[in-house]
């Protein structure tokens, strides 16, 4: 008796609205017999035909629902059945390869405004947003929230096998979460950003005026910087003469970021009498546990910001950062008090240690063997053992190497890196220099060995960094890593303590990061330079290390030769020949001096895969755009490597990343 209920209520589930129709069609049918009987009896005959189409329709619907309801339910009283009928919760049982929906309860289909439930309807004509890749993936729970007109609906669901081994039926349970899912909307706009602003050239901003123009500057600073966060209903405070504390919530935050944080540009236009323009450097910290953590995040990223350059933003969200500018071009801020106190840190450091291992990035170029040199001088001159990675050959600087290994105070010196892994200890000092990114040092493993590190790099700092080392010194107002080493010589060393081979070698690293003096300089760069020179470096030397044979002077023009324009005043070359990294980057170099170039690009195959290397001579930042294609360096000197693809796959990847570059500026 009670499974006799349960299938006249499924029947009235599946059959719902197609009564009314034959009703409606016979009394239609009866009207045209008072005109004309044959044509009733074409409309008779017509109703009989769908009538049989529809049911034999229904009944195998019914079947089907019939026997997946007994395989969900086996052992189950029908009680239980006519509970998942009658359920309060919306239920739609459908095809999932074929998207047909099979059966559905009342809640259902008043859910999707559909009370009649038209035959042979498919899910997605109902709610066009639900997809159920999800279930046929193994999923019971889809990974989204589903829209049905204004309320938002978690979906539930399993997979049964009906038949044969493609054959499945799904059953969906919507839950209505609209409540709780706006209550988290809420709460996700609301949360706290915490925001420091530093102005990055407050003091020459402020050199050689009087103390009204001063205030005059610092009050249209303030204003500006009021009207920029006003709109946001945020709060800013100055704790410092250049320093700023600003709150605002996360919805209005996300304003900020679509508008790439206009404040940049608009305090730019703040300059003093003498022309000096005002800039920004701004840490945000978001998604803190903690208002603390808050703040560690916004310090963490203002340090960022500034050790990239300055003029910019940067934002740190849980373990993750974004920046926005850091396209001007960078200017010197330095001073030979940095270098002394990091010299003698760097000095004490070496005196409790009897062992120093050195390395920089992977290929090591002059600028790596230079700075290697100079930290050996420095660890010869305190009495520690010093030990240095040699590369895989072939590398940039490798017969430069040969030709420093060959000096009696470089034996044994220079040794593999599956060697130098076993004489890292607790008590060791790890040196890395060039690179601040621990993926591309060339002993990675080095910095996990409990020995404590030591930073010298003049990169502008990435989204990943050597985190917490014992020293760091880290400028990237630097030409190269050659010249920071050489500071850290100046004060450590006595007169004679360089050897002449070690002064060429970082006077050789000096050049290559400048371009020949060219690019990047500073009045430091020529101050170190001199005293390499006075420190015995032959310039004639240095020079042959730049030196190409015949063969790869051909290859480099046949690069430059085979190179087209790109926005007008961007040179891409391309070759499907490997080359070399050092060739490339000489190619890069010389497509430079092609009248109108403001940057070029570089694109060769390696080891499998393709590398770019990228140079700049104007305020085009190469280091924005290569890290766009998820690689870095500075704003004149950067690259990428893309694992897998070919020059010509990364072609259009790097035109798409320029015209974003270019549509970002406007």
């Amino acid at each position: 008796m009670r499974q006799q209920t349960f299938q006249k209520a499924l029947s009235r589930m599946t059959e719902a609205g197609f009564r009314l129709f034959f009703v409606a069609s016979l009394l239609f049918a009866g009207l045209t017999a008072l005109y004309n009987p044959w044509l009733c009896l074409a409309e008779l005959i017509l109703i009989f035909v769908l009538y049989l189409y529809f049911q034999t329709g229904i009944n195998r619907r019914r079947k089907e629902v019939m026997a997946y309801l007994d395989h969900m339910t086996s052992g189950v009283d029908v009680a239980s059945r006519r509970t998942m009928i009658s359920s309060p919760m919306p239920i739609v049982i459908f095809r999932p390869d074929t998207d047909d929906i099979i059966w559905s309860n009342e809640r259902f289909l008043h859910l999707t405004g559909d009370p009649d439930h038209l035959f042979e309807t498919k899910l997605s004509a109902l709610v066009p947003s639900f997809q159920a890749q999800w279930l046929l993936d193994g999923e019971t729970l889809s990974p989204e929230l589903v829209p049905v007109g204004e309320s938002l609906y978690l979906v539930f669901g399993n997979l049964v096998c009906t038949g044969g081994e493609d054959e499945f039926l799904a059953t969906t349970y919507w839950v209505d979460v609209t409540p709780y899912a706006q209550a988290a909307e809420r709460f996700e706009t609301t949360r706290p950003v915490l925001g420091i602003v530093q102005v990055d050239n407050y003091e020459d901003l402020g050199r050689g005026l009087e103390e009204s123009e001063r205030s005059t500057i610092r009050a249209e600073i303030n204003r500006r910087l009021t009207e920029w966060l006003e709109p946001s209903q945020g709060m800013l405070c100055r704790y410092d003469r250049d320093h700023y504390l600003l709150l605002v919530e996360a919805g209005q935050f996300q304003k900020f970021c679509r508008r790439k944080f206009s404040v940049l540009d608009e305090v730019r236009q703040v300059q003093s009498p003498n022309g000096v323009a005002a800039t920004l450097s701004v840490g945000f910290g978001r998604n803190g546990e903690s208002p603390k953590q808050l703040y560690q995040f916004a310090s963490l990223a203002l340090d960022m910001a500034l050790s990239r350059g300055g003029d910019q933003v940067v934002v740190r969200d849980g373990a993750e950062f974004s920046f926005f500018g850091g396209r001007s071009k960078e200017i010197e801020r330095r001073t030979k008090v940095k270098s002394r106190v990091v010299a003698s840190a760097f000095s004490e450091l070496l005196a409790s240690t009897d062992q120093v291992i050195v390395m920089g990035h992977k290929y090591p170029d002059l600028d790596v063997l230079g700075a290697v040199a100079g930290v050996c001088a420095i660890a010869r001159k305190m009495g520690v053992s010093i030990r240095a990675v040699r590369a895989p050959s072939p590398y940039p600087a490798e017969e430069q190497t040969k030709q420093l290994s060959l000096l009696p105070e470089y034996q044994g010196v220079f040794v593999p890196p599956d060697e130098v892994i076993h004489l890292a200890r607790l008590n060791s000092i790890v040196v890395v220099v060039d690179t601040n990114r621990p993926e591309q040092t060339q002993v990675p493993e080095l910095l996990t060995s409990g020995a404590r590190i030591v930073v010298i790099d003049h990169h502008r700092r990435a989204a990943s960094y050597i985190e917490k080392p014992a020293l760091s010194f880290h400028d990237p107002y630097a030409s190269s890593a050659s010249e920071l080493v050489t500071e850290l010589v100046q004060y450590i060393l006595d007169t004679g303590d360089l050897k002449r081979a070690e002064a060429e070698a970082m006077l050789a690293g000096i050049v290559l990061d400048t371009k020949g003096f060219t690019a990047r300089t500073g009045s430091r760069t020529f101050e170190t330079a001199a005293f390499l020179r006075k420190s015995g470096a032959d310039t004639a030397q240095v020079n042959k290390f730049f030196q190409n044979d015949l063969r790869d002077t051909v290859t480099k023009f046949q690069i430059i030769q085979g190179a087209s324009t790109y926005h007008g005043t961007m040179a891409i070359a391309l070759t499907d020949r490997p080359v070399g990294r050092a060739i490339a980057g000489q190619a890069a170099d010389e497509l430079l001096n092609i009248a109108g170039v403001e940057a070029s690009f570089v694109l060769f195959p390696e080891a499998g895969q393709a590398y770019l290397s990228a140079r700049s001579n104007s305020n085009v930042n190469v280091q924005v755009i290569s890290e766009m294609l998820g690689g870095g360096g500075n704003a004149a000197t950067a690259g990428a490597q893309f694992p897998g693809k070919t020059p010509t796959e990364v072609l259009p990847m790097l035109q798409e990343t320029i015209d974003t570059y270019f549509d970002d500026e406007v």
